[in-house]
Formats: structure tokens, C-alpha cells, sequence
């Protein structure tokens, strides 16, 4: 039996755990990049980056950054991007655990708006997080991606729990020796 979900926001020595995570679904699994998925957004001092872990196992991530006033005079507009859950980890709670998280991580930073590219396929799964469609799917990175946007307004505050283990496991231990982490 698995325990309960924990979703938190990395701190300084948990930096290579996203990485990771994202290396092996996009990358690795998935192939929509060759060879890293890091980008110039990852070193902006206003990007965070969350983590879901059940028990000791980090089970998945998710980023998000503030890009622009909304418009609607109520906050700023945030982006999250590079959702990703390992696959023993699908069927659980943990994407919608990182989804929610991001959404009132957002919120609680003074957002208006959240939007999201997402795979065509995860569509349903983010309309029964509340989220919405937000004109039509277009391609990105050979796949199609439906744009998706969420009122930020009403959403409670992110609340952290970690989890109790001291050291956290990627699932392969190479994977916290990785040469592609050394300059991120």
C-alpha cells in the first residue's frame, strides 16, 4: 500500500530533483526532446519548481512563473509547464496533487489567471481540475497541445506537507549522479 501524497515547493538542495523527473518523461519516455528539456525559464529567479513524492519516492513535478499582468486588473497571469509523473505514478493522485498545488501556489502569489499548454490527451483531466479550454489545440514539439486557462480568484492557499523521509529517491540512483545535472 502507498502512503499519502506530499506536494511541496523544491527548495535549494532538492534543485536536481525536477530535472530529473523531466529528463526521464520528456526526454527519455516521451522523445519530444533530444537531449535536455532545461530552457532559460528554469534559471529565472521567479520560476518554481514542485514536487510530489509518496513516501520516500519523488513521483513527479510541475513549474510555474508569473508572465504578464492578466488584463483583468486582478493579478498577474502565471504559465505552469512540464507537468510530469513517473510512470508507476499515473494512476495515483499525484498529477492532480501537483496541478492543484501549482493553482493555489499562484494564487497565493497575488495571480489573476493561470494558463497551461497541455497535451490533447490530458484535456479531460485538467476540466476536472476546473480548468478550461482557451482556443485551439495547436502543435508544440510534434505534439498537439490544447491551451488551457484557470481563474485564479476564490482559490484557496497552497498548503505544503513534505515528506517524512529524509532523503528522497529518484526511483534509479544514477539518476542523482547525472553528468546532464552538473551545469544547471
Amino acid at each position: 500500500m502507498r502512503g499519502p501524497v506530499s506536494c511541496w515547493t523544491a527548495r535549494p538542495h532538492e534543485f536536481a530533483l525536477p530535472f530529473i523527473i523531466r529528463h526521464r518523461v520528456f526526454v527519455e519516455e516521451q522523445g519530444v526532446l533530444v537531449f535536455t528539456d532545461v530552457d532559460a525559464r528554469d534559471r529565472h529567479p521567479a520560476t518554481i519548481s514542485v514536487l510530489a513524492s509518496i513516501d520516500d519516492q519523488v513521483a513527479g513535478t510541475v513549474r510555474l512563473y508569473p508572465i504578464e499582468p492578466d488584463g483583468s486588473g486582478t493579478g498577474v497571469r502565471w504559465r505552469g509547464d512540464r507537468l510530469a509523473v513517473l510512470p508507476p505514478y499515473r494512476s495515483s493522485l499525484v498529477g492532480a496533487r501537483l496541478v492543484r498545488h501549482a493553482v493555489a501556489t499562484a494564487a497565493s502569489a497575488g495571480g489573476g489567471q493561470m494558463e497551461a499548454s497541455v497535451q490533447v490527451a490530458n484535456v479531460v483531466f485538467f476540466e476536472r481540475l476546473g480548468w478550461r479550454c482557451d482556443g485551439g489545440a495547436r502543435p508544440y514539439l510534434g505534439l498537439l497541445h490544447q491551451p488551457m486557462l484557470i481563474d485564479l480568484s476564490g482559490v484557496a492557499p497552497a498548503s505544503e506537507t513534505r515528506p517524512a523521509a529524509a532523503a528522497l529517491r529518484t526511483g534509479r540512483p544514477a539518476d542523482d549522479r547525472s553528468p546532464l545535472l552538473a551545469g544547471v
